[in-house]
């Protein structure tokens, strides 16, 4: 059970907000349900996916949270322009945990259209944000108990 000097990170993107303010709603609630409170919680906003990897590098650097959730909708539009978002975002992101040691969790979603991205933000089960809070959890627990057991 995590306790009350656990800190976290979101890291969401604005751009498709119409689906991402629903990603960090599922992760807020989840991580409300787990016993976190807010004042544990940073949220920062940034204008898109690309932008994703550096703020969390930043808020890593800063040692001061057990996981960085990073949030956002990539959805595929006309053109390839959306793989290589994806192919940056994840590898930054990837790049951000092994260089700092601390989870780094990838709750982007990676669509070919709007109402895959729908589907995914709207039903409990399926809810991509909550399974992003959850993942924290559990990576913030697994690495507690490896580092100090």
């Amino acid at each position: 059970m995590l306790n009350h000097s656990v800190h976290i990170a979101i890291v969401v993107s604005v751009f498709n907000e119409q689906i991402t303010d629903k990603l960090l709603e599922g992760t807020l609630s989840t991580l409300a349900d787990s016993g976190i409170d807010q004042e544990q919680i940073n949220v920062v906003k940034v204008p898109g996916a690309i932008e994703v990897p550096l703020i969390a590098k930043l808020l890593a650097r800063s040692n001061k949270y057990h996981a960085i959730i990073c949030l956002g909708a990539v959805i595929q539009g006309e053109t390839d322009h959306h793989l290589y978002v994806c192919q940056q975002v994840s590898h930054g992101c990837q790049q951000v945990m092994l260089e700092f040691n601390v989870p780094v969790i990838f709750g982007m979603l990676t669509t070919k259209n709007v109402k895959q991205a729908q589907a995914r933000v709207s039903k409990r089960k399926s809810h991509k944000g909550i399974e992003a809070a959850n993942t924290a959890i559990q990576m913030i627990e697994l690495v507690q108990e490896i580092v100090y057991s």
